[in-house]
């Protein structure tokens, strides 16, 4: 999540009426395919065919504004598929700003995040109109992209992965990520794939949350545009050489926690939308029901000037897109100091969850799929420094003061003591782990670290994982390289190169998409599966790429993890 990339985005949409049989048509020039009845021009690098902004979904905009998403085409006429899409509003946060350290990006030798530059819900925002009319691009709010190898035929019959990459259901873009690069390496092992990018509603305009979003049917509003991405993947990839029937899904943090909601929902049927999934730092997450969000909503509402009005959510929808967005930007956020108790994100909503995610783990609404679900091992870092920071936690009575307003305010008292006894005051015990007393930023940083990185990582991942054990092929792995980053160690996101790469997984993710088994061509050494005897973990340990690879048990924190794990099933966030 520290490290970010935004590219400058552009207008113009087309929709026909026609409709038609996907075909390829190869160009002598640039790529070409034909949905529908249009055409859509891409690039190449002579190695691979790119295809950008293509839209999955109508723009969200006026009356579709907390609605379902509505299906885009049938297609005609011709597209530039040669940039990026629009990214979906972003929320404002800024790590450093909210700890009131403007030089700790320099500090710690991270880049400091710069806002996108082209974000709106359909370029309405009156500040991006001039630029992007004035590029006479075509893309849309709910984009995708793919990357395949040049020149694949319709018969091809090459493996998908589908990737989401969203930071904490609050900001990021499909733009963020090169998926040339796998494409690139699957091509050098001889095993192409194709790698399609989508975008989503997030923050608010994705995850409203209050009775009145409860009554209307429009709950988790991001997840539901991913089902439809999913679904245009189904209809149109073999148009790019894909088969419709070997897909694996997957994604980073809130990515994975979306994939893994897409695989607990629907009773776990796939309904033949995936195969396969893997998760970097994300599992089904500890959250109950959506008027949980209701005081967030209700402070949107007094925000816009809504308060009062007969239908405040119908009243939502017309605001003013500038409006809106200065208002859910005034919304806590991932590095404010209620940290990962994210006002925006997916909750329990009767439809799409039809029961807080643990729950239905715990009832067997599952896809039955092979999945590989990792951590970094100091999951927790990142989002506990800003609050540590800034509250200036020190004491004992303030930690377990702020743990509990922030996330256990209703869990009984001798509940929370044996909790906080299983995560001490003890710098040699806590987040970065198996770094003695140092990285003490406050005296209770490290405590903070460790708690909030088991709650909202490890534990999910560890429950996942032996729920399913012997229901489901699975892997798991343990990222602990950067180990030496001042006070983060193996931050949340530091293990992205290592798959993303080309790193030290980028062949066992390969392998994984296109045979459902990480191991195969190419590996360093053979990754055991994971199940409820073995506890199989592959774990990355050193300073830089590339790393040390080894196995390793998860056995770590078990107590703790499991009380936390009690916690989070009887009293959903």
């Amino acid at each position: 999540m520290l490290i970010f990339s935004y590219i400058l985005l552009t207008y113009a949409f087309a929709i026909g009426s026609a409709n038609a049989v996907p075909s390829h048509k190869p160009s002598a020039d640039l790529p070409t395919v034909v949905l529908d009845n249009a055409t859509f021009i891409g690039s190449s690098d002579g190695a691979i065919d790119k295809f950008f902004g293509i839209s999955f979904a109508l723009p969200p905009t006026g009356n579709l504004r907390f609605r379902l998403p509505e299906p885009a085409g049938p297609y005609n006429g011709t597209h530039n598929a040669t940039n990026f899409g629009l990214s979906c509003p972003q929320q404002s946060q800024d790590i450093f700003q909210e700890a009131d350290i403007p030089n700790l990006a320099t500090a710690l030798g991270i880049p400091r995040e710069e806002p996108a530059p082209g974000e709106g819900e359909d370029c309405e925002s009156p500040s991006y109109v001039m630029t992007c009319l004035s590029l006479m691009k075509d893309t849309l709010g709910l984009n995708l992209n793919v990357w395949a190898p040049s020149g694949a035929q319709s018969n091809a019959n090459l493996s998908v992965f589908v990737v989401r990459i969203i930071r904490g259901f609050e900001d990021g873009s499909n733009s963020a990520d090169d998926g040339g690069t796998i494409v690139q390496r699957s091509i050098e092992l001889g095993e192409p794939i194709i790698y399609v990018s989508m975008n989503y509603r997030h923050s608010a305009f994705g995850f409203l949350a209050s009775k009145e979003v409860e009554d209307a049917g429009v709950g988790n509003l991001g997840l539901w545009d991913q089902r439809q991405a999913l679904r245009w993947v189904q209809k149109y990839i073999g148009v790019f050489g894909g088969n419709a029937t070997r897909v694996t899904i997957g994604g980073e943090s809130a990515g994975a926690m979306s994939t893994a909601l897409q695989m607990v929902t629907n009773g776990g049927n796939t309904e033949g939308l995936f195969r396969g999934a893997f998760m970097s730092s994300g599992a089904p997450i500890p959250v109950g029901n959506i008027t949980h969000g209701q005081k967030y909503y209700d402070a949107l509402v007094d925000e816009t000037g809504c308060a009062g009005e007969a239908d405040t959510l119908e009243c939502l929808r017309n605001v003013p897109y500038d409006e809106l967005k200065a208002a859910v930007d005034k919304s806590p956020n991932q590095y404010s100091t209620q940290a990962l108790n994210l006002a925006w994100l997916p909750r329990t909503d009767g439809k799409f969850l039809t029961a807080p995610p643990l729950h239905l783990v715990l009832n067997g609404s599952v896809a039955n799929v092979p999945f590989i679900n990792g951590n970094c091992d100091d999951e927790g870092t990142a989002f506990s420094l800003p609050s540590a920071l800034k509250l200036d936690i020190q004491t004992d009575d303030q930690f377990v003061a702020w743990m509990t307003e922030t996330y256990f305010p209703t869990v009984p008292e001798n509940r929370l003591n044996e909790l906080f006894t299983l995560y001490p005051d003890d710098p040699a015990q806590g987040s970065p782990f198996d770094t003695g007393n140092r990285n003490r930023l406050t005296r209770q940083y490290k405590r903070m670290a460790a708690l909030q990185g088991d709650l909202g990582f490890q534990a999910p991942r560890r429950f996942f994982l032996q729920q399913r054990s012997g229901k489901q092929d699975s892997w798991a792995y343990l990222f602990k390289g950067k180990k030496s980053t001042p006070f983060l160690g193996s931050y949340h996101s530091s293990d992205v190169p290592s798959y993303f790469g080309p790193g030290d997984l980028t062949d066992y993710l390969i392998n994984f998409v296109n045979h459902l088994d990480p191991n195969g061509r190419n590996v360093e050494i053979e990754w055991p599966k994971y199940d409820n005897t073995s506890l199989n973990l592959l774990t990355l340990t050193g300073n830089s790429a590339p790393y040390h690879l080894n196995i390793t048990l998860d056995d770590f924190r078990v107590d703790g993890m499991n009380l936390l794990t009690n916690l989070s099933l009887d009293y959903p966030l």
